[in-house]
């Protein structure tokens, strides 16, 4: 009698031990979604900067027609990306790539430089990209904590029974802050 009491209590324990599992990875698992979902808002609100941006610097640097088709061509690949976290990296460091171009081609339009809606969308998009690293951040470590529990053990034993798989990190190469703020030197007249 007490074996079975003993057995019995060993199970009762064990299934409680696994509802519990089962409910921090999910949690977790919507933890990392939200998250996501504030990196995809971030993303979005660059979208919706690029458009002016290049349309400002298209009204001084006209001729410079191959940087600003890259910038659209980049956003636009961006915008259509809904894979991965790491197939949207590689569309974003395209964007982010194409848009230190466009901040080099600024450079060199002192006019351009100037202009205070240029300079209002360059501080609107380095105020963005803040906001994405952040929201990036954060949706990086809560894929770590929940990486670390789908391989640890015991609770590996629970990812593996319920499909419960690793996620992917979103890492963009660069950011379009790395690139710094543009240099402007004023010539003697």
């Amino acid at each position: 009698m007490i074996v079975l009491a003993v057995i019995a209590g060993l199970v009762l324990l064990t299934a409680v031990v696994c509802v519990i599992a089962y409910n921090r990875f999910v949690q977790q698992r919507q933890y990392i979604d939200n998250a996501w979902s504030n990196v995809d808002t971030e993303l979005q609100r660059r979208y919706d900067l690029v458009p002016n941006l290049v349309e400002t610097v298209k009204g001084y640097a006209a001729h410079e027609r191959t940087t600003f088709e890259a910038v659209t061509r980049a956003r636009a690949n961006a915008i259509d990306e809904h894979g991965s976290p790491a197939e949207q990296a590689v569309t974003e460091s395209v964007l982010v790539d194409a848009l230190k171009s466009l901040f080099a081609v600024s450079e060199a339009y002192p006019d351009l430089l100037a202009s205070t809606s240029f300079l209002d969308l360059q501080r609107q998009l380095i105020s963005t990209e803040d906001r994405i690293q952040a929201a990036r951040r954060f949706y990086n470590n809560n894929v770590r904590a929940y990486n670390e529990r789908v391989q640890s053990v015991p609770t590996n034993l629970i990812a593996r029974l319920f499909g419960f798989v690793e996620r992917t990190y979103f890492d963009v190469e660069g950011s379009v802050r790395a690139g710094g703020a543009p240099e402007v030197t004023f010539e003697p007249e």
